[in-house]
């Protein structure tokens, strides 16, 4: 990297690369142009940093580009909305191979693409460690932002996407193993339903989430935000057969690490009783009279990941 330079790193990283139609000006000037049809710009940030969030020993440089995308994303999808760009600011060591960017970007671009949007502009600085800070734009398409301020009592709880699994796959790392691969991989690169944020928005939910820090703990924020109390029932949780079988052999529990495990940006939102959950979504729960989480009736601390606990 020292001998690249920034400015040859921006190039490196945005030549030949495609950007959505939505895109009136992409990198190489002091701001990029995006299309705001909507009047209403949704707007996230994240920064993920070697040793908190990654290790290269256990991920490769594509698989946390994807990654560092993905946990943006997945909030746009959270508000209801569309993802149409995304600014990187990365910081890196002097030391660090060309080949650690490359792997980086590659993936930061396959993950945008995948959701229809792309990287339009970004910073670079030289940092004693890797940082990769993204900041993710969407488009409401004229629906209303879905607010995590919005449940009500009597609606009901559905969930989308996976749960556990990057818990589960953390679990194996931290043992010294890289299989099984398809827990493992979870945890390297989650998958989330970019496309049921926007879905639940036009089906009537009141209030989402992106379960980033644990399934209790955003339902916890979910509930304190909307002054309610939420109910969820541990039997319609989904639990994949996979995780019991990873459990078992680690002596761990797969309903606990679907309960509290993070980072895989499944999506939590509550609809109006009496309206059908869209296709993919599982009803999980209820929205009560009330504060706080219960599972099965049992009041419960919103147990997930805490950056200062």
């Amino acid at each position: 990297m020292a001998e690249l330079g920034e400015f040859g790193l921006i190039a490196r990283i945005t030549a030949g690369r495609e950007l959505p139609p939505g895109t009136l000006l992409g990198p190489g000037d002091d701001a990029a142009v995006l299309v705001a049809a909507d009047g209403r710009v949704v707007v996230t940030t994240d920064v993920l940093v070697e040793g908190v969030h990654f290790r290269l020993d256990w991920s490769t440089p594509h698989q946390v580009g994807r990654k560092a995308v993905a946990a943006n994303l997945a909030d746009v999808a959270a508000m209801g909305a569309v993802p149409t760009g995304l600014v990187v600011g990365l910081a890196v060591p002097g030391r660090t191979p060309i080949s650690t960017v490359d792997g980086l970007a590659a993936g930061m671009w396959l993950e945008a693409g995948q959701a229809g949007a792309g990287i339009v502009g970004g910073d670079v600085v030289s940092s004693e460690q890797l940082v990769v800070s993204v900041t993710a734009v969407g488009d409401l398409q004229g629906r209303a932002p879905v607010t995590r301020s919005g449940a009500r009592p009597g609606d009901v709880l559905g969930l989308c996407g996976r749960l556990g699994w990057s818990a589960a796959g953390l679990a194996v790392l931290r043992r010294g193993f890289r299989s099984p691969l398809a827990v493992v991989a979870a945890h390297r690169v989650p998958e989330p339903p970019y496309g049921a944020g926007p879905q639940a928005a036009s089906a009537g939910a009141t209030a989402m989430i992106d379960i980033s820090d644990g399934l209790l703990a955003d339902a916890g924020h979910l509930a304190e935000a909307s002054g309610v109390g939420i109910g969820i029932d541990s039997a319609a949780v989904p639990v994949a057969s996979r995780l019991v079988e990873v459990a078992s052999a680690l002596g761990g529990d797969a309903l606990h690490w679907a309960l509290t495990g993070g980072e895989d940006h499944a999506l939590l939102a509550s609809f109006p009783a009496g309206v059908a959950l869209p296709v993919g979504w599982t009803k999980i729960g209820v929205v009560r009279e009330g504060r706080g989480v219960t599972v099965d009736g049992c009041e419960v601390l919103p147990a997930g990941w805490q950056h200062f606990p």
